[in-house]
């Protein structure tokens, strides 16, 4: 038997080896149409950043060694470029001696794989844009680096190979600027776990643009100019394509095999195309997606491995099915890890699959013990039997570990409830009694046995305040350093004995910070007959999908200077000279357990001092950059190693910290008038203040009471008179009127829909962001009973005073406003 193999590395060179070691007498011949026949694919972005130093470390296999251990006839810089099925044969270009010839077959395997998409852009033959396929792809990036010591690089598209990229160039010191057409980076993630990634990229400083694409380039002089269609123009040393690949099938179109829906070689379970005697394997063949059963391009190296093993297989007599592809996967981006298999929440609605999704973030091993760090993972699953149906994990840890056992139950069509059951492997340094992938478990298998009923965090803003009460169950200090709009902060631990704030006619939407308090919560509820959903994945889910993704306008060319260090904080070394060095270990804790540990410390340091703390909480890295520009402290350095993040900060003197004679900066005002306009200015100013970092304090008097009624009142006894003005003044903000133009209350709606249009924020809202921003309201005790308002007919977070309370805030106030 003669059999041809059209293309080597993954799914060419498994299928010559397995074809050996099935048939030892069969002649075979390998033809490659490059230099190199079994290389490290995913190995190329790292030789680029010298992480892999040496080239031969790429070369999975040798012609020679093939040849040698095989006796595989292998024939480099040899392109098949005809393929005759009537006589069984292929036309070949040598590529070294220039010469066509041909050579039979009695079975044929194709495996082409799949080139880098180059769109036909103006500019695109630029010499300073790049793709990256194979080895000499590689050597020509990483030359070019070497020689022109580029300070940019724009990396269009922001799958693996791009971010791959991205990252060693960044290690190489280059300045690096991603574009992606896509309103998140890595495709097969969803929205929201993509939104973790960008969180991290943004750590690292690299700039990126979602939902832009490039439209032209212009090469000067010293530089290639990047156009985009959201009209910004990138100066840059060097551009790498990574928008994708497409299928090599071509050659076997023109030879009259069919082709997909989706571009790709059509295989059967066999992986034998429509021609009996032709095979294809690897990423030029459609596949059948393992979820849904439908077609699909998945260019993965393992897939591609196991392709080529079994088209050998079948050509020897051995008779085995492909059962499809998951799309596991997995890259390292910086820091993190991200890794997914199966299908995503796209997909699934594209191909009408109902599912239900859940979203945990565990620690990746015991939290007791040094270095355990969280990982996030969503789970997608069948609304009604539970089959796994795909699965994504952000994580620092053992992602790697947990990824494998999802993907390995999906394979046996495991479902929720088994994740429950998995004994898997524990001891403190590599997981916990219960595993992350249990946790998963468990939690999705509450929500299909109704133990809880949950919201997600993109249902947020569509809640009606009038139907549902959003309580946050985390502790005050939590809920201080950010919540969402609206909720209530009653914690978990104080529900019960709080529980006649909960009202029984509304449905009570709850949250914490990552869940498990809001299924306690929800559990307690529940039980005492209130309709109750849990927030999936918490705040932390919630918090860092509404943020603003992208990362834009970071970096002017002009102002790069060749080989700069990128380091996440500017370090100052004359704020080492403090003698003092306290020492503070904060790893295990969430959010907000870091900042509180370094609040608490701090407030006992000396100035001068200097306070060193780790933390394993990702979040850390960005809270205490907010943290010490807030309070005034100096942010040395934070950085992330070993699986910490490790930050040092010295103690400095601040406004607040300042003798009582220094401290004249606060704000203070009497609101006297329950106009709009007028409230609308008084909330204005005092979240500017606020913002500003300073004190602001509002002591409403007589009229201006009114902007802190309910809008529902409060069932609250009063005599007559009381009743009499209740009824006649307006109850809450949402009930006032102009101070001129009023026109019996059109004016009052006429200027709420130009706020609304010109997006600038409610009455309301500004309300809500006095109190977030840590405005003090006091309502006038005098005023109150001279009018009949009662505390209970007030908003939350008011504090009743009188005269003295004012003035001892005006007396600190360098600004005093009578409205």
């Amino acid at each position: 038997m003669k059999v041809l193999i059209v293309g080597g590395v993954a799914g060419g060179a498994s299928a010559a080896a397995r074809m050996r070691r099935v048939n030892e007498d069969a002649e075979i011949i390998l033809f490659e149409k490059g230099e190199h026949i079994s290389f490290a694919n995913c190995g190329l972005p790292y030789y680029i950043g010298e992480v892999i130093k040496e080239k031969d470390k790429l070369l999975v296999q040798t012609p020679e060694k093939m040849k040698e251990r095989f006796r595989i006839d292998v024939r480099i810089n040899s392109e098949v470029t005809k393929i005759d099925t009537v006589n069984k044969r292929v036309e070949v270009l040598n590529h070294a001696e220039n010469k066509v010839y041909t050579e039979n077959y009695d079975k044929l395997i194709l495996s082409p794989g799949a080139e880098p998409i180059r769109p036909g852009l103006p500019g695109i033959d630029s010499k300073r844009i790049f793709t990256l396929r194979n080895i000499p792809d590689t050597f020509r990036i990483k030359d070019y680096v070497d020689r022109m010591n580029p300070k940019r690089a724009v990396v269009v598209g922001a799958g693996f190979i791009g971010l791959e990229v991205a990252e060693n160039l960044h290690l190489r010191g280059v300045k690096v600027t991603v574009v992606e057409l896509a309103d998140h980076v890595i495709g097969p993630l969803d929205y929201d776990m993509a939104a973790l990634v960008h969180q991290h990229l943004k750590t690292k400083h690299v700039e990126f643009y979602l939902k832009d694409a490039v439209e032209a380039f212009e090469d000067e002089d010293a530089w290639v100019n990047v156009k985009l269609s959201s009209g910004r123009n990138l100066k840059a040393d060097m551009v790498i394509m990574g928008i994708g690949v497409k299928p090599e099938s071509k050659i076997a179109k023109e030879a009259g095999i069919a082709i997909g829906k989706t571009g790709g070689i059509l295989v059967n379970e066999y992986m034998q195309t429509s021609n009996e005697d032709i095979y294809a394997v690897g990423d030029a063949v459609e596949i059948r997606d393992f979820v849904s059963g439908k077609e699909a391009l998945i260019p993965l190296a393992g897939p591609a491995n196991k392709q080529g093993r079994i088209a050998a297989n079948n050509i020897a007599g051995l008779n085995e099915k492909f059962g499809g592809t998951q799309g596991t996967s997995i890259v390292k981006v910086f820091d993190i890890t991200v890794a997914v298999t199966g299908n995503n929440e796209r997909i699934l609605k594209r191909n009408g699959i109902e599912y239900e999704k859940s979203y945990t973030h565990s620690a990746s091993h015991a939290g007791y013990y040094p270095g355990a760090i969280p990982m996030s993972i969503k789970l997608l699953f069948g609304k009604k039997d539970g089959r796994i149906l795909g699965a994504q994990i952000v994580g620092y840890e053992g992602v790697d570990k947990r990824m494998d056992v999802i993907s390995t139950a999906m394979r046996a069509n495991m479902t929720v409830y088994d994740l429950e059951t998995l004994e898997l492997s524990y001891a403190p340094p590599y997981s916990s009694a219960k595993d992350p992938v249990n946790i998963a478990g468990f939690t999705a298998s509450n929500i299909l046995k109704n133990d809880v009923k949950v919201f997600h965090w993109d249902e947020v803003g569509s809640i009606d305040a009038e139907k549902v009460m959003l309580i946050d169950v985390r502790s005050p200090e939590e809920h201080k350093l950010g919540n969402i709009k609206g909720s209530v902060n009653i914690s978990v631990d104080e529900l019960r004995d709080r529980q006649d704030e909960v009202p029984k006619d509304k449905d009570i939407y709850v949250y914490c910070q990552v869940g498990l308090r809001g299924y306690l919560a929800s559990r307690i509820l529940m039980q005492k007959g209130y309709k109750v959903k849990n927030l999936s994945g918490g705040y932390k889910t919630y918090q860092v999908a509404v943020q603003k993704q992208a990362n834009e306008d970071i970096y002017e060319y002009d102002k790069i200077m060749k080989n700069d260090d990128i380091k996440p904080v500017d370090v100052n070394p004359e704020s080492r000279t403090a003698d003092t060095k306290i020492q503070v270990d904060a790893c295990g804790l969430q959010c907000p357990g870091p900042i509180m540990k370094v609040y608490d410390t701090i407030k006992s340091m000396n100035y001068g001092e200097i306070l060193e703390i780790k933390a394993t909480d990702p979040a850390f890295a960005e809270d205490i950059k907010t943290w010490c520009k807030t309070t005034g402290n100096k942010l040395i350095d934070v950085r992330f190693e070993n699986n910490t993040f490790k930050a040092t900060i010295l103690k400095e003197i601040k406004s607040s910290d300042m003798p009582e004679a220094q401290k004249k900066n606060d704000k203070s005002m009497v609101i006297f008038s329950g106009d709009l306009d007028r409230a609308i200015a008084s909330f204005i100013i005092a979240n500017g203040a606020a913002a500003m970092g300073r004190k602001v304090t509002m002591f409403f008097t007589f009229w201006g009471l009114n902007i802190l009624r309910k809008p529902e009142g409060a069932n609250v006894k009063k005599d007559f008179l009381s009743k009499m003005f209740a009824f006649m003044m307006p109850k809450g903000s949402k009930k006032l009127t102009l101070s001129k133009m009023s026109m019996g209350g059109i004016g009052g709606k006429l200027i709420r829909y130009l706020m609304k249009k010109k997006e600038v924020s409610s009455l309301e809202e500004l309300i809500q962001q006095a109190k977030k921003n840590g405005v003090t309201f006091v309502a006038c005790n005098m005023s109150m009973d001279i009018m009949g308002i009662k505390r209970e007919e007030l908003i939350d977070g008011i504090t009743i005073g009188g005269v003295a309370t004012f003035l001892g805030a005006a007396e600190d106030s360098d600004m005093n406003l009578f409205i």
